[in-house]
């Protein structure tokens, strides 16, 4: 996946789901329903039990275009390990050696950032877009602020963002919204979650309310 295919996918779905989870078979389960569903640029983070392999699995099942990532990369080594087992972008919870990492690799990144000098830094060390994190902090408000001395800059918020706050964030210029809890719920846990689908019919038409930004 190159950079302009990633910025492509999120400007015209306008969600990121974040898939974490304590159940492998479940989380796996929970990343194919998405991508059935038509939520289909997904985040499997780190922090879901045997990460890589749900990754594997998915790459498998969904093929080498799907915009399916890794989050929660630290590491250089966990960028490694993320795009040897399929990842097609990362993710990372601040500017760390990831980001330089990913970028080597070629892989697009959304670096996580929340002050603008980080998120100065974050565009200096090459990242695809900004993730803004935790983008809960600041609220739209921030984002906007942010957007004024960072005009062309795509920013992703990530982090206690539920169906009002993307909203918000959506009409406050962000690209996309990162979605976590509130979307995929305790579906990718022992037990999995039977109202995923009404969520993602729900998040799907947020979605479309908003028109993406143009700068």
């Amino acid at each position: 996946m190159q950079a302009d295919d990633l910025l492509h996918a999120l400007h015209t779905r306008r969600i990121l789901a974040i898939v974490r989870g304590d159940d492998p078979a479940a989380a796996l389960d929970t990343v194919l329903a998405l991508f059935a569903s038509g939520i289909d640029v997904v985040e499997v983070s780190l922090t879901t039990t045997d990460a890589l392999a749900v990754l594997a699995r998915a790459r498998a099942v969904l093929g080498p275009s799907a915009a399916l990532g890794a989050g929660t990369l630290v590491t250089a080594a966990d960028v490694r390990a993320a795009a040897r087992a399929g990842a097609a972008f990362a993710v990372t919870p601040g500017v760390t050696r990831a980001v330089a990492e990913a970028r080597a690799l070629g892989m697009p990144v959304l670096a996580g950032a929340v002050t603008p000098t980080e998120v100065a830094l974050a565009l200096t060390e090459g990242a695809t877009a900004v993730k803004l994190f935790p983008a809960s902090l600041g609220g739209p408000g921030l984002l906007r602020a942010l957007r004024d001395p960072f005009p062309t800059t795509p920013f992703v918020p990530v982090g206690g963002i539920d169906a009002e706050s993307a909203r918000a964030f959506l009409a406050a210029g962000a690209l996309a919204v990162g979605v976590g809890g509130p979307l995929i719920g305790t579906a990718a846990h022992t037990g999995g979650d039977t109202r995923l689908p009404a969520r993602i019919a729900a998040f799907r038409a947020l979605a479309q309310e908003t028109p993406c930004p143009t700068s």
